[in-house]
């Protein structure tokens, strides 16, 4: 496998290596074109096999200046460390990372996966909290 994937600089490298080599598993046995909930259940049998503890669809409470204005369904909490949010999308946009930054910044979490399964390749993002002095890392390989 992969072994760049594990940066030791970026805090949980070591979790969401073994988070990526699963979706890159996933993806390499079903290709792309399936919906995105095909690979939910799919990455989920897959972290389970590697030992890996998560929370699937974890519905969190969203607020604003204390009022709460409603939920989200996260696709996985892994290791209750890092927050994993799924796509199955052609390509990967600017919209889904501002997306995955309001979650962690919403649930108080400082590091994210934002993996996408649309592609012919495997594409994956990690995203951090901003102001962590940390830039998110562009990824995409071929399955």
């Amino acid at each position: 496998m992969n072994e760049s994937i594990v940066k030791e600089e970026y805090k949980y490298s070591d979790i969401t290596g073994k988070i990526i080599r699963c979706a890159m598993e996933v993806h390499r046995l079903l290709g792309n074109g399936f919906q995105e909930v095909i690979y939910q259940r799919s990455l989920a049998i897959e972290m389970q096999m590697q030992g890996l503890e998560f929370e699937r669809e974890k519905e969190m409470p969203l607020q604003y200046k204390g009022y709460d204005v409603g939920t989200r369904r996260v696709d996985f909490f892994v290791m209750g460390k890092i927050m994993v949010e799924l796509k199955a999308v052609k390509e990967l946009e600017d919209v889904h990372l501002a997306q995955a930054i309001n979650y962690l910044e919403a649930y108080g979490m400082e590091i994210g996966l934002l993996i996408n399964f649309g592609n012919t390749s495997l594409q994956f993002k990690r995203v951090m909290k901003p102001g962590k002095n940390h830039s998110q890392s562009n990824n995409q390989v071929k399955s």
